[in-house]
């Protein structure tokens, strides 16, 4: 995992250093890491040219050491300050963009860098550092070369977009006490471990109640995402209705229309996660059962869709369905859904604004996005940025709520199923068509991200 550091910590964790190091020579080493990725992007330093703009900081002290180590290696560089800099920058091979760093607050209407490849250090000038908002000015890096951890603003969009490809440099400063970490496809290796050689259906088993008549799409795609992804037995049922007559996998087994708490809970002693919640409707019969059902539930559960509508739909809410849980609860909102669990939209601090809603309902909180947040009640969160724009498609929740629940039912803890079901969601999306990808089109892919974890 990598570590994320805001920008008021990555300060703390500078301070903290210096009363071991000079503040010289922490300068000295991120500017020579930021020259050795400079001469990796020119390919090479004879006859390149190359526009470094400095800032007052130490961003810009960080840019003139990278100068000064190209020049001596017979790199033409020129140097600029901040408000030195011509419109149009000078024609070069590659501009650093060293002007201000995560620290900085307002707008900056960055220099022309004409066809250059651009290196941005530690953060695309205008992009705050917490959030990744930017102003329409913001130079476009290729690549950013950041220091001892990642920073929020490289994974939210816009800033995310801004960043082009990213490195972190180790330049000696401590992360041992961070609590925010980017999954990466080693840590889900790890989380997820192919099955026992005398495994049987039945030890990974998972329950799925989804779907209502008219609305069996959700709960076909949630009951066949758990079992692609390792899910021994799944049995479905759909209120009132029947999920499917065509081609299928999974066990249905009928529930009445309404009332049917105690004898959707009563069936649950032999499996090993319940999934409940996508397409189930929002009329008052089923979020009274819907609530009944997860503060009964006696197995790890993900509540997705309208699930967490009937959580946060009633005069006393989620903390008062959820608190009374002993087992592992997985919580699957997209921004709407957040706010009503929350009373609140979510705030430009999406990472704090999740901790806050998982230490108060004491369940694991996945908020969806183009960078996802999983909380853990105890504060520790997880970032997953595998997805992409495919994903925003009626459905893909249905997927990737199928996909923890397996991840549950085969014995992943609650957190890192969530930050892992994220993680193969986002991945299987990657494989599908740039344009046009279904939500059903996942299902056959996620066999084919699994493969790739050993």
């Amino acid at each position: 995992m990598l570590p994320i550091v805001t920008p008021e910590e990555m300060r703390d964790i500078d301070a903290a250093a210096s009363a071991d190091l000079p503040v010289t020579m922490l300068i000295e080493r991120a500017g020579s890491a930021v020259a050795w990725a400079a001469v990796r992007m020119l390919g090479g330093t004879y006859g390149r040219r190359v526009v470094v703009i400095a800032g007052p900081g130490n961003n810009g002290a960080d840019g003139r050491v990278a100068a000064r180590r190209l020049a001596a290696r017979g790199v033409q560089v020129r140097v600029f300050g901040v408000a030195d800099c011509p419109p149009v920058l000078p024609e070069c091979d590659l501009v650093i963009d060293a002007a201000f760093g995560t620290g900085f607050h307002g707008l900056w209407q960055a220099p022309d860098p004409g066809g250059a490849q651009v290196l941005a250090v530690d953060i695309p000038s205008g992009v705050d550092g917490l959030t990744g908002a930017a102003g329409a000015g913001v130079m476009r890096a290729d690549h950013t070369v950041t220091f001892a951890a990642l920073k929020p603003g490289l994974l939210f969009p816009p800033g995310a977009g801004l960043a082009g490809s990213v490195e972190v440099a180790d330049i000696g400063l401590s992360c041992e006490h961070v609590r925010v970490h980017l999954v990466q496809q080693a840590d889900v290796a790890q989380w997820w471990q192919p099955r026992d050689s005398d495994a049987h259906k039945w030890r990974a088993s998972s329950r799925v109640i989804a779907g209502s008549p008219g609305m069996t799409g959700a709960a076909h795609l949630a009951a066949t995402a758990a079992q692609r992804s390792g899910a021994g037995m799944v049995h479905l049922s759909v209120p009132g209705a029947l999920a499917a007559s065509g081609d299928h996998e999974y066990v249905q087994r009928l529930l009445p229309g309404a009332g049917w708490a105690n004898e959707a809970t009563a069936s649950l002693d032999r499996f090993q996660s319940l999934v409940i919640g996508p397409g189930l409707g929002r009329d008052d019969a089923t979020v009274a059962s819907i609530r009944e059902v997860v503060r009964h539930s006696p197995i790890p559960t993900v509540v997705d869709g309208d699930g967490l509508f009937a959580l946060a739909w009633s005069q006393h809410g989620a903390a008062h369905v959820l608190r009374d849980r002993v087992v592992a609860t997985v919580l699957t909102p997209h921004d709407g859904e957040f706010a009503l669990l929350a009373g609140a939209k979510v705030g430009a601090d999406r990472v704090m604004d999740v901790r806050l809603l998982a230490f108060e309902l004491g369940v694991v909180v996945l908020l969806k996005g183009p960078a996802t947040v999983v909380a853990h009640p105890d504060g520790r969160v997880l970032m997953i940025t595998t997805g992409d724009d495919r994903l925003a498609t009626a459905g893909t929740g249905d997927v990737l709520a199928g996909i923890i629940g397996a991840l549950l039912a085969q014995g992943v803890e609650a957190f890192e199923a969530a930050a892992a079901g994220a993680w193969i969601h986002g991945r299987a999306g990657r494989l599908g068509p740039r344009r046009g990808l279904l939500a059903g089109d996942l299902l056959a892919l996620i066999p084919q991200v699994l493969e790739t974890l050993g």
